[in-house]
C-alpha cells in the first residue's frame, strides 16, 4: 500500500503528462479527439512499471505459495490498472480540457474506480515480491522505523484519512483553485496526485484500516457521510446559476452546450453516479458487518455452551 501511494504521485505530478492541446474540438473533430491519446513518459513509464512490477510479483507469489495469490486480486489490479490507463492516457484526459463534464468524470474515475480496486488488489505483497530479496527486506525495515509507523497511524486512522480526503475534494472545487489547474500544467498535476492519494488513503481506510472488521461499523458511517457531502458539492455545482470556472466558457459551444449546461453535466455526475458508488460501497461494508457479527455471535455461543454445539 506504502509502495502504492508513491506510485501514485510519480505517476501524476509529471506535468508534460497533462497537456491541454485541446481547447476548442467538437463533435465534427471526433477524429482528431480519440486519437488524443497521451503517451507522455511521465505516465505511460510508471504505469508500464506498475505492471510489470505487480506481474512479475504475481508469478513469484504464486509459485511460492499458490493459496497466497488469489485471481481476485489480479482482476482487481488489472482493472483499476486499465482505469488509471483510461483516466490519464485516453482521450478522456484531453477532452477534459474542452468539456467540464468530461473532466469531472476524469476525476471520478480516479477516485472512485482505479483507487478502491488497486486497494482491493492488495498490491504491496506482489510489488514485494517482484523486488530483489534485499530490497524488499529493506522496504520493509524501513516501514517500521518509528516516525513512519507513526505518521502512517496517524494518516490512516479511518477519521483522519475521511478528513483529508473530504478537505481535498472540497478545496480543489473552490473556483480558484479550480481555475488555476486550467492555467498551470504544475497545479494540475498536483491536483490529480492530491485527488488519487486521498483516494487511496480514504479507501484502505475503510478496507483494510486498523480492526477491520470490527470497524466495519464506522466504515459504513465514513462511506455514506462522503457520500452526503460529495453529494452536496455535486448539487451547489449542478444548482448554480453562474459558470464557476470561466477556462470552459469559450470551449463548450462547439459541443452544442452552454457553459452553464456543461458545468451543470458535471455536478450531476458528482452528485448522482459517484454518489451511488458510496451507497454501494456502504452496503456491502453493512453486508459485511453483518456477517461478521453473526460469526462472532456463533464463535461466543459455541464458547459459552459448548455442549449445544
Amino acid at each position: 500500500m506504502k509502495f502504492l501511494l508513491v506510485l501514485a504521485i510519480v505517476l501524476v505530478l509529471a506535468p508534460a503528462a497533462l497537456a491541454h492541446e485541446l481547447e476548442a474540438v467538437g463533435p465534427q473533430n471526433l477524429h482528431e479527439l480519440l486519437g488524443s491519446w497521451s503517451f507522455e513518459p511521465g505516465v505511460v513509464i510508471p504505469l508500464l512499471l506498475s505492471a510489470v512490477l505487480y506481474g512479475r510479483g504475481a508469478v513469484r507469489l504464486r509459485a511460492a505459495s499458490p493459496a497466497s495469490s488469489r485471481k481476485i486480486d489480479i482482476s482487481c489490479f488489472a482493472a483499476g490498472w486499465l482505469a488509471l490507463v483510461i483516466a490519464l492516457v485516453s482521450p478522456i484526459h484531453s477532452w477534459g480540457s474542452v468539456l467540464f463534464s468530461v473532466h469531472m468524470t476524469q476525476h471520478e474515475i480516479l477516485m472512485l474506480i482505479a483507487a478502491p480496486l488497486l486497494i482491493l488488489s492488495r498490491p504491496i505483497v506482489p510489488f514485494l515480491w517482484a523486488l530483489p530479496k534485499p530490497a524488499a527486506v529493506s522496504l520493509a525495515s524501513w516501514s517500521k522505523t518509528p516516525v513512519w509507523s507513526h505518521t502512517w497511524r496517524t494518516i490512516s486512522n479511518p477519521l483522519v484519512a475521511w478528513t483529508i480526503h473530504a478537505v481535498v475534494l472540497w478545496s480543489w472545487h473552490i473556483p480558484a483553485l479550480f481555475q488555476a489547474t486550467l492555467e498551470s500544467e504544475f497545479v494540475h498535476a498536483l491536483q490529480h496526485a492530491s485527488f488519487l492519494f486521498s483516494a487511496l488513503l480514504f479507501w484502505w481506510a475503510v478496507i483494510h484500516g486498523r480492526r477491520r472488521a470490527l470497524g466495519f461499523g464506522l466504515a459504513v458511517l465514513y462511506m455514506f457521510t462522503t457520500a452526503l457531502h460529495s453529494g452536496l458539492l455535486g448539487a451547489l455545482i449542478t444548482f448554480a446559476n453562474r459558470v464557476w470556472y470561466p477556462a470552459y466558457i469559450d470551449r463548450t459551444s462547439a459541443w452544442g452546450l452552454t457553459p452553464l449546461e456543461d458545468q451543470q453535466i458535471g455536478g450531476l455526475i458528482m452528485w448522482v453516479p459517484a454518489g451511488l458508488v458510496y451507497i454501494a460501497a456502504g452496503l456491502a461494508l453493512f453486508a459485511g458487518w453483518l456477517r461478521e457479527s453473526e460469526r462472532r455471535a456463533q464463535q461466543f455461543a459455541a464458547t459459552a455452551h459448548p455442549e449445544r454445539v
